[in-house]
């Protein structure tokens, strides 16, 4: 026989390479995000792409740190129904055994005292009327659920595809809000700069004018001191005050009173007097010394003391820690041995894990 290719049969294969070809860059489209990008400010775009980047490694910390204290929690939970199922299963074989030694059938108030057997033969399984056999409907609910299955797919892509136009639509709205902001944020930075600038040339003028009176009125100052100065001198090279004559010092009132502005110095019982005072003084000063060494010295044992007794209290707070931490070990070892007995019961149970061709028939066309 000869391959005979018919027109229409080259027409559809033409018109599905075109659909197939139109698909194909549909997704390039689609998938690349580069392609996608509209004409925008690249680096504030990028700015807002590295601060959500690091909100979501925060947020991927956190709900990692959040996982691990679910896992650790699970896992406990785990080994708590463990031991509840554990306690169940033991409480229900109690019951069991109970009934199947003190609660037999032929025990029971139906017991037919005229057949004794009755009941003991009724032992075995037992099965209700009505139940037997395969349901005759089986195919036609099997069908209308196959159906509600489809519908219900439909409108879940339905659903995704909405959902995906509506956060698309978002972010474009928010890109745009996020570069008024940026723009709105420039216009304020401007105006913010021109004020400064403003009440800096202000200020800057006002301390020019504050420094010049500032240095005039030191210059003021300072002559009016030197003025003062040289007064100063000339009445003290005039006076009275450079005489050395201790009588002067006496006030008109009395002996015990003395003139400030022509005291001379001490007097030898003055001096006598004084030497007195402060031999008086150094020995109080010595004698408050010695009380301060013997109470040092008292204060000095009573914190050895109580350092040995640190030491001994915490020497018995290792030995108590020690054991605590012996205690811990020994129950981290049999939460250990019971996990790994939960986890080859799982590995027994769940045989069926998905693999890579599973998770490869999704996302593989752009409608």
């Amino acid at each position: 026989m000869y391959n005979a290719e018919l027109l229409s049969d080259r027409i559809a294969t033409a018109s599905l390479e075109r659909r197939l070809n139109r698909e194909m860059q549909r997704q390039d489209r689609i998938f690349n995000a580069k392609v996608r990008t509209i004409g925008i400010d690249k680096e504030a775009i990028d700015s807002q792409v590295n601060e959500r980047k690091k909100k979501e490694q925060a947020e991927a910390e956190s709900l990692k740190a959040y996982a691990a204290d679910a896992v650790r929690n699970d896992k406990a939970a785990c080994l708590l129904d463990q031991c509840q199922l554990k306690d169940e299963r033991l409480l229900q074989g109690g019951i069991e055994d109970f009934r199947l030694n003190f609660q037999p059938r032929w025990s029971r108030r139906e017991y037919d005292l005229s057949n004794p057997d009755k009941i003991r033969g009724q032992e075995g399984i037992q099965m209700l009327p009505g139940l037997v056999g395969e349901d005759p409907d089986s195919q036609g609910r099997l069908k209308k659920q196959q159906e509600q299955l489809r519908e219900w797919s439909v409108q879940q892509q339905h659903e995704l595809t909405t959902a995906r136009h509506q956060q698309r639509q978002e972010e474009q709205q928010h890109d745009q809000d996020r570069v008024d902001l940026d723009n709105k944020a420039l216009q304020l930075q401007k105006i913010e700069e021109e004020r400064r600038r403003t009440v800096a040339l202000a200020t800057k003028n006002f301390n020019l004018t504050k420094a010049a009176e500032n240095a005039e009125k030191r210059w003021k100052e300072w002559q009016q001191q030197e003025e003062d100065n040289r007064t100063d001198i000339l009445n003290q090279l005039q006076g009275e005050l450079l005489r050395e004559s201790q009588e002067q010092g006496i006030s008109v009132l009395g002996l015990p009173r003395l003139r400030p502005d022509s005291y001379k110095g001490l007097t030898d019982e003055q001096l006598r007097h004084i030497i007195n005072c402060q031999q008086q003084q150094i020995d109080e000063k010595r004698r408050i010394q010695a009380e301060q060494q013997q109470e040092e010295l008292q204060q000095d044992r009573f914190r050895v003391a109580s350092a040995r007794t640190a030491l001994l209290m915490e020497r018995q707070q290792a030995r108590i820690n020690k054991q605590v931490r012996r205690t811990q070990d020994n129950t981290n070892a049999q939460l250990a041995e019971a996990h790994h007995e939960q986890k080859k019961y799982l590995e027994k149970v769940y045989t069926n894990i998905p693999d890579d061709s599973y998770f490869s028939q999704f996302n593989t066309s752009s409608r």
